[in-house]
Formats: structure tokens, sequence, C-alpha cells
């Protein structure tokens, strides 16, 4: 009974977890769809690097769900002249859907539970220096290979669109909503329970101010949203067992140095959601701080250095599969919306594995070894 008991708690608490997880993204797609965007320019290898470093650093601030639906719509529509474009959008998803959050805890789920857990705010701008590498290699590879991309297209005699004389090169609708953006994340500070009523109120004050002609002109619906609640309601049931059996045997899996920490993290947040896999790493990282008797450099009981390497696993590496953060789906269904045709599942971890990890593994020889 009393086994029994404590599974309906562990359920319970992680059908909470999964409700606040949907009403975070929910709100902040439904807002981001009310925001448009109209750029003049054509989607060619410097505009498209110059959208996703913007990205990079927005997602930090707004949040990796929040600059990916911010900014995928008008980066789409500057690329719809082009045939070969799927690279973009990958690329987008290692950046700014996941990589580009790094910086502050406002950028990624994991981050901020860090910082309920006693991190300071600013620690983890100590992690500048790898997303400054990350996104410096992952820019350079995109420039180049969106470069050969273009000029495969010309060879096909694409006709690239002309600006419209008189147009703004830059034109911003909406911007209500990002005042609504900004209630969403100041609602992360607030209570449970309230945190949601905040988040649900914004997003109806957005469907409610927003222009209905603005959407029409992202092409929303609500169809990524759906597929993504479908999808990781299945992710937040079968990640329990898993979750349950690293808390009961975590310290007990030989992770002891910051390298380790930062591949078993990562690996575990590319399949599973990244929030409760760092809290489950923390906790290890502090108990073998007390095995080991390390009382120096600690930041909320956790040795500085496996914070770190914790920290940029669980971030980072969310990028190498579409489940691996929230946003990576929605960007994949926003994408094929627009009759965009984005990789499967494993195609899109080719392209992870050959692109990420080994700057993965350069992160890892200077910044964890």
């Amino acid at each position: 009974m009393i086994v029994a008991f404590k599974d309906f708690n562990l359920i319970l608490h992680t059908l909470m977890e999964y409700i606040s997880f949907i009403i975070l993204l929910g709100s902040l797609f439904v807002i981001s769809g009310g925001i448009v965007i109209r750029i003049s320019g054509r989607g060619k290898p410097l505009l498209n690097s110059i959208i996703l470093i913007i990205g990079a650093i927005f997602a930090s601030f707004i949040g990796t769900t929040g600059a990916s639906m911010v900014l995928i719509r008008p980066l789409i529509k500057i690329n719809k002249w082009r045939k070969n474009v799927s690279h973009i959008y990958i690329f987008f998803i290692f950046l700014v859907s996941n990589i580009g959050g790094l910086l502050t805890p406002l950028g990624d789920p994991p981050l901020f539970l860090g910082f309920l857990k006693g991190v300071p705010f600013t620690w983890t701008f100590k992690l500048t220096p790898v997303w400054i590498l990350a996104v410096s290699i992952l820019i350079c590879i995109f420039f180049i290979i969106d470069k050969h991309a273009l000029k495969k297209e010309k060879i096909e005699k694409i006709t690239s669109p002309k600006n419209i004389e008189g147009a703004k090169r830059l034109e911003i609708r909406g911007k209500i909503n990002f005042l609504l953006l900004g209630a969403v994340l100041g609602a992360f500070f607030l209570p449970n329970i309230i945190r949601e009523l905040v988040m649900v109120a914004a997003a109806i004050l957005s469907i409610y101010l927003t222009p209905i002609v603005l959407r029409e002109e992202n092409g929303f619906t609500y169809h990524p949203i759906i597929e993504v609640a479908v999808l990781f309601i299945g992710i937040f049931i079968t990640m329990i067992p898993a979750l349950k059996i690293l808390e009961t045997n975590g310290n007990k899996l030989g992770v002891d140095t910051p390298w380790k920490f930062f591949w078993i993290t990562g690996g575990l947040s590319s399949f599973l959601d990244n929030a409760p896999t760092y809290l489950v790493f923390i906790s290890a990282a502090k108990s073998i701080a007390v095995l080991k008797n390390i009382t120096a450099g600690l930041i909320a009981g956790v040795p500085e250095i496996f914070l770190r390497a914790i920290s940029a696993g669980a971030v980072l590496m969310g990028a190498n599969t579409y489940i691996g953060n929230g946003p990576n789906f929605m960007v994949k269904a926003i994408c094929e919306e627009n009759e965009i045709a984005m990789p499967s599942f494993f195609k899109y971890m080719a392209w992870s594995f050959s692109v990420l990890i080994p700057i993965f593994i350069i992160i890892t020889f200077i910044f964890f070894v």
C-alpha cells in the first residue's frame, strides 16, 4: 500500500509538471503567434546567419521557446523563394531552440530550476565561453552549408523575389505581445498555480488584443502545440521509471568527474525531459561532494565544476533529438505546416551527431577535462 501510494504521488507530481510545461509552451506559442516580423531582405547566407545569431542571444533572455516562436516564421518567409532549405531550420533548432538558452535561468527550464534551488541568477554567465564557442562554430558551419546550398539553387535557376520598392527593411507588428511575453517570463518567479494562471491569462489577452489579420499573416494554427502536447505526455509518463532509477542509484553510476557529468546529463536530456534530469544529477553531485568531503567552491551545495558540466550538458544536448527540448518539435511542426520537408527523427539525429557531437567533444576537452 505504501509503495502504491508513493507511486501515485510520483505520477501525480509528474502530471502536474507536464501541465505546467504545456501551459508554459502553449502561452509562449500563442503570444508569439501574434507577433509579425516583416523583413524585406532575401534569405541568403549572411542574413540567415544574422537571424540565427540574434535568435541565439534572444533565447537566453526570452527563453528558447519564446525566441523560437518569434523568429521561425519570419525566417521561413524570407526563405520561401528557395527550395533546399531544411538545413536552415535544423541549425535554427540547434542554435535558437537549445544552445542559445545557456546564458540565464530564463533561457531553459533546467537552469531556472537551478535558480530555484539556490544557484545565483547571474552564475550562468560563467557559461558564456561555452556559449561563444558552440555558437561561433555552428554559425561558421551553417554559413558554409547555406552558401553551398544557395549555389546549387542558382544552378537550378530559382528566381529570387525582388524587394518591394519603399518597403521597410524591418517592420514589427503586434508589439503588445512583447509585453505579454514579459508577463509570462515574470510569472516564472511566482508560486505554483498563480504562475500558471498568469501565463494562461497572458495567452487569453494575446488572443483578444491581437488583430486576427496578424495571426493569419503568420499562418498561425494550433496544430503544432497540439502535436507537442500529445507527444510529450508520452515522454513524461515513460520517463518516470527511468528517472526513479537514476534518483535511487545516481551516485552509484561512477559519474564523479566533470566530463562524465556533461555527457551523461546531456545524453539523457536528449531523450528525457532535461529539467528533471538536471535535478537528478545535481542531487548526485551533492552526494559526491559529501562523500569526498568537498567543501570549497560549492554553488548551492554542488561543486562548481560539476554544476557547469551538468548545466551545459542539459541545455546543449537537448538539440540532439526532436524530443530533447519542447521547442524542437514545435519548430518541426511549423515548418511542415509551411510545406517544408523536415528530416525524420533518425535523419535529424544523423545531422545532430555529425555536426554537434564533434563540437561537444571539443567543449569537453577545453572546459571539462
